[in-house]
């Protein structure tokens, strides 16, 4: 099937939308366009379908920015590939992304469990998983966040990297719940820890953040003065918070 046809490129997404768009997409890269495609040049990046999956969301897909980019995957498949990851969980799927290019830098026993809300986009991201040779990897979860990780840490499985890129109020949740399920040796990472910039208000405009601020700046504060987490927040698109654990 045509993953176009699960959804149409929608009649709504005008000039003014695109060009919102447009602008977050250049708020998220704090580095110029001509020093991003020099790292991307010189990195190993996802594979030819997951470049599809990108221009087909791009071209079609409300809020496109949300996917994340060529470099972060290629840093993501970095860590993947060098540290023995084997089982991750990501917190938003989106149209599939990013499961899909981790999914391709697992081993063969690897696998993914993904969990959204929105059961449109979910059904584009299933439609390229299985056109890859890696799709049995991955496992998508369609429902509340919040609900579903607390029946996955009943289930008592461990993962080698949470990957958190979902709804931003609620990220201080996804980090406590996720720590549960986080293994030994594990990482966390939570995406958009820089979110355009606001969070530097903190100290200057507090009464200025909105809660997807707010949600992002307590999960980043409450991992930096965790005592038993050591933190790295790289500002990789639109920041990156890497969590692990003090040996």
């Amino acid at each position: 099937m045509d993953p176009g046809k699960i959804i149409a490129k929608p009649d709504y997404l005008g000039q003014a939308v695109a060009k919102r768009e447009k602008i977050r997409e250049i708020i998220m890269n704090f580095i110029s366009q001509e020093i991003l495609s020099y790292c991307e040049e010189k990195s190993t990046l996802p594979s030819e379908l997951c470049q599809k999956l990108e221009v087909f969301t791009r071209e079609n897909i409300p809020m496109s920015q949300m996917l994340i980019g060529k470099l972060e995957a290629s840093f993501l498949i970095f860590l993947i590939r060098n540290y023995g990851i084997a089982h991750i969980l990501e917190i938003g799927t989106f149209t599939g992304y990013s499961a899909l290019a981790m999914a391709e830098a697992l081993p063969a026993n690897g696998t993914i469990t993904s969990i959204d809300i929105n059961p449109d986009t979910v059904a584009i991201a299933q439609q390229y998983w299985h056109m890859s040779s890696h799709a049995e990897k991955i496992k998508c979860l369609i429902g509340d966040a919040s609900h579903l990780l607390q029946q996955l840490r009943q289930q008592e499985q461990k993962y080698d990297l949470i990957f958190i890129d979902a709804d931003k109020a609620s990220y201080p949740v996804y980090l406590e719940l996720g720590l549960e399920m986080l293994s030994h040796s594990g990482i966390i990472i939570i995406d958009n820890s820089l979110w355009g910039g606001k969070v530097i208000k903190e100290k200057t405009h507090p009464h200025e953040l909105d809660a997807s601020t707010q949600g992002i700046l307590a999960a980043s504060n409450f991992a930096k003065n965790h005592p038993e987490l050591f933190t790295c927040l790289l500002p990789v698109r639109d920041g990156l918070l890497m969590i692990g654990r003090n040996k």
